[in-house]
């Protein structure tokens, strides 16, 4: 243990992965790291930010992977995080992940980068499809125009993964010295040349940045590069000289300074790229595969059928593998809690401690863990349809259905990551530039069915609809999906009035997905909740065990205990809904603090076994009063994590109340409905 902490700070390199969404940059985190990964959130930012280490030729290697982007203009978050890591913290090498088949639009990043001075390794990723495209990247011609080491990779199948290592090892002891200098046109360099003369005459700027980088920068009107000037003292002159040099050249050309500036680095790229690339057959020669399977699955009529095909395919996979598991589990618990049980009477335990034990941490916790193998079954669906490139394609024609709608296409992204979790999903609305987008999709957000919401549907259509469970829970998850978009458009057409802007949706190429990138996913996202089992529900279980145990003598879990009371307090609200039971209540209630608690409560408050909990349903639940009760729970109140998320998001108590308010609302009047109409078509 010692010699590898000796390792770690005595001979440490740091790398960062720089690349394009979709260019293969977490199958090669995850192909470099493997398990040896943790993730967290950038200082200051709720960015994600994911770290790993391996290690080779006796050095300790830490792996940063920084957010995806196309540039480093730091419009958005992400383009911040990632170009302030680089430029701030200076790691040792940027391994810059290429999709081989666009290199025209991944290159533009990489200009960047080594316009900033990065010490850059080319990682040539999913060079095994130029081949179906007919083409073919002189590799070491692209070396020797960029200056920098390029390796072929496959990292779907772990090839050059080595190769990339050793390039990067190499790179850290040559570390790169020549900045790359794109020729922006006579006109603009000689304004650089004038921008730069003014950053060297100050000391403090000259130390810290590079100035032909730093000149471009301003020029363009890059505003966190602005904002930074002002730290440091006489920036005024170089202020009034961009301002002299802008005027300039846009009354020459007619066109603002960013897009000048743009087009050269484009032009730039263009002409790197008719160097290196060398095409057998033109494009329109043959159409590649995926262009034929998009002539199905995009298709302005086949499009939203396929889609909804692939979710119900998703649900039938699920339930019809993960059923005969939640068996499995849930003998495993009644076992383990009878044997600890048994063991705590033998040695004489109060009836208070074996209750706390059995009725509470077993019977309340074990009643939402033996949901563990659908909630992984549906994450390994989802990140199979993610990592083949379709969930992209279903991004593109929801986004053309929701603009039909006058909503922006964009919002379905955070929508999308709100089938895992609603509060990274409500994060990610930090994509959409127009605020009043942006706010919509915060409020709609919730409505999208979480996985923590998984166990309720799974315990009710288990107990009352059997081999249609999938298709019941299937109709939950795309009800939640039409109210968002209803609600959306009702949110546009009264709060939010103006014009929806458009985006251009990548649709990268189909690849088969490689069982262990999958498997990291799936673990990624299903472990979160196996630790919130560990701690925020076996917290919330023994906060339902006390108040269920409470008055002293009172009957365990009657309707006499504190929890009864506060149960039975706010039931008749429910009665419409066919639901009005203290027990309902209870569940609801403390589903509010984390919706696997809903399980959770009705294990303790039922006093029973787990492998007894669906029994206890059946008994005290009619197939219609049970489907009501999964609306409400699909809709109602945001749990406490996404309550605070929207808080901080919005930066505003009257949109989180708004939020917590029309879905509760929402949520009661859509399970009364299904309620009421259920028993007037005499399905109560």
């Amino acid at each position: 243990m010692e010699a590898a902490q000796v390792i770690k700070k005595e001979a440490q390199v740091v790398v960062a992965l720089a690349g394009n969404p979709n260019s293969g940059k977490t199958t090669v985190f995850n192909s470099l790291t493997g398990a040896r990964q943790h993730v967290g959130n950038w200082p200051g930012v709720t960015v994600e930010k994911k770290e790993g280490q391996l290690f080779s030729e006796g050095k300790a290697v830490r792996v940063v992977d920084l957010p995806g982007t196309y540039s480093l203009s730091a419009y958005s978050e992400d383009e911040a995080v990632a170009r302030n890591y680089i430029l701030l913290e200076k790691p040792d090498v940027v391994i810059n992940i290429v999709d081989a088949t666009n290199l025209e639009r991944n290159l533009y990043l990489t200009t960047q980068l080594l316009e900033m001075g990065a010490n850059v390794v080319i990682a040539l990723n999913m060079s095994d499809e130029l081949k179906a495209r007919q083409m073919e990247i002189d590799m070491k011609k692209l070396s020797e125009l960029l200056d920098v080491p390029v390796v072929r990779t496959v990292a779907t199948r772990n090839q050059g993964m080595k190769e990339l290592v050793n390039s990067v090892l190499q790179a850290a002891k040559t570390k790169k010295k020549e900045f790359l200098r794109v020729n922006y046109g006579k006109e603009m360099e000689k304004e650089l040349t004038s921008l730069e003369k003014d950053i060297l005459s100050n000391t403090k700027l000259a130390e810290k940045f590079s100035s032909r980088w730093l000149a471009v920068k301003i020029l363009e009107g890059d505003e966190s590069v602005l904002n930074e000037l002002i730290k440091y003292a006489g920036p005024k002159q170089i202020f009034a000289g961009r301002e002299d040099a802008v005027k300039r050249l846009e009354s020459m050309w007619g066109e603002d300074i960013d897009s000048l500036v743009a087009d050269r680095r484009y032009g730039f790229i263009s002409g790197l790229a008719k160097e290196v690339i060398k095409r057998r057959k033109s494009a329109a020669d043959r159409a590649s595969t995926s262009d034929r399977i998009d002539s199905i699955v995009t298709n302005r009529y086949l499009g939203i059928p396929v889609f909804l095909l692939a979710m119900w395919a998703i649900f039938q996979f699920t339930f019809k593998i993960g059923d005969p598991l939640i068996g499995l589990v849930e003998s495993l618990f009644e076992w383990f809690g009878g044997a600890v049980m048994a063991w705590l009477e033998s040695l004489g335990a109060a009836e208070l401690l074996i209750s706390l034990v059995g009725d509470g941490i077993i019977g309340g916790v074990g009643s939402v863990l033996v949901f563990i193998p659908p909630i992984f079954l549906l994450f390994f669906a989802i990140s199979l349809l993610e990592d083949s490139g379709y969930m992209a394609r279903a991004a593109y024609i929801v986004d053309r259905f929701m603009h039909s709608l006058g909503l922006h296409g964009k919002s379905f992204i955070p929508l999308l990551v709100g089938f895992g979790c609603n509060t990274p999903a409500i994060m990610a609305t930090r994509t959409l530039e127009n605020k009043n987008d942006r706010l919509i999709t915060i409020l709609i957000n919730p409505l999208m069915s979480c996985a923590a919401r998984l166990p309720v549907y799974v315990l009710f259509a288990g107990a009352f609809f059997g081999a249609r469970q999938g298709m019941v829970i299937f109709s939950l998850y795309l009800l939640g999906i039409v109210l968002a978009i209803i609600m959306g458009v009702v949110f546009k057409r009264l709060l939010f009035k103006g014009e929806t802007s458009h985006f251009v949706m990548e649709l990268p190429p189909y690849r088969i997905p490689t069982l262990k990138s999958t498997f990291i996913h799936m673990w990624e996202r299903g472990s979160a909740f196996i630790r919130k089992a560990g701690t925020i529900i076996f917290a919330v279980v023994i906060l339902v065990w006390v108040l269920s145990s409470l008055p002293a003598g009172v009957e365990y879990a009657s309707q006499g205990s504190l929890l009864g009371r506060i149960g039975g307090f706010v039931a008749p609200i429910f009665s419409p809904a066919g639901f009005g039971t203290w027990e309902a209540a209870a569940a609801l209630i403390f589903g509010v603090l984390a919706k696997e608690v809903v399980v959770g409560t009705l294990g303790v408050v039922y006093g029973i076994g787990e492998a007894g909990l669906s029994e206890a349903i059946a008994l005290h639940w009619t197939p219609l009063s049970a489907y009501a009760f999964m609306v409400m729970t699909l809709i109602y109140v945001p749990c406490m994590a996404v309550i605070g998320a929207i808080k901080r998001e919005t930066n505003s108590w009257g949109w989180t109340a708004f939020s917590v308010g029309y879905t509760f609302v929402l949520g009661w009047l859509m399970a009364v409905l299904v309620f009421q109409v259920g028993k007037l078509l005499g399905l109560g």
